[in-house]
């Protein structure tokens, strides 16, 4: 199904159901650097290509985060109109999707904050175990029915396991940077981080029995 939007009077077609349109499928000559320069010109068809060649990633990740579809909807629009404000401010100094996936978790965390779901307090004692559940040092490596039931189990943690483990183990961001990222100690984040894998640990193994 597709879903109409409006950003600032432009309509934009966005896919939410996993298919891939025919446009997507094109490969476009301009970089996104290009692209985002000509946006932040005013260019509303640049801006329209960003989106059709970035949406499905940002969609991807914000429902990994909420593990909610209807919020990671929500969430993708707000994240798309953020962009369109700020886009001015990309200088090219990293490659655009890092930029945008920055701005996007960003984006949900703010969301977060907004429902008052925080991180819980913990002493920065501690290191994490290297593993805790097999195979999630690589989630993405995984056999497709283990990704399906990790997939699962992570939408069962508590949100702010949840956001740790799927910055650290499925984003690949440090420690030091999901501190900033979030406001925390980098021992709140470890904890966290320990604590997620112990719950899945714990979840697959209900799975399991099931």
């Amino acid at each position: 199904m597709e879903a109409k939007n409006v950003i600032n009077g432009l309509p934009l077609l966005a896919r939410t159901d996993g298919h891939v349109t025919a446009g997507e499928t094109e490969t476009n000559s301009a970089s996104d650097y290009g692209l985002a320069q000509a946006a932040a010109a005013g260019d509303m068809q640049a801006f329209d290509e960003l989106y059709q060649r970035h949406s499905r990633r940002v969609y991807s990740l914000c429902l990994r985060m909420t593990g909610n579809i209807s919020e990671a909807e929500d969430l993708t629009q707000e994240v798309f109109i953020q962009l369109f404000r700020k886009i001015g401010s990309f200088r090219g100094e990293s490659a655009f999707t890092t930029w945008l996936h920055r701005l996007t978790v960003n984006q949900v965390l703010m969301h977060f904050r907004k429902r008052s779901v925080k991180l819980e307090q913990t002493t920065d004692e501690g290191e994490t175990p290297v593993q805790i559940v097999r195979g999630t040092e690589n989630p993405n490596a995984m056999p497709v029915v283990d990704r399906i039931a990790l997939d699962k189990a992570i939408k069962q943690l508590p949100p702010g396991y949840r956001t740790v483990f799927i910055l650290h183990d499925i984003e690949g961001h440090e420690h030091e940077e999901i501190a900033r990222m979030l406001g925390c100690s980098v021992g709140t984040s470890k904890s966290q981080l320990h604590k997620a894998r112990m719950k899945l640990r714990d979840l697959l193994r209900q799975q399991n029995v099931g």
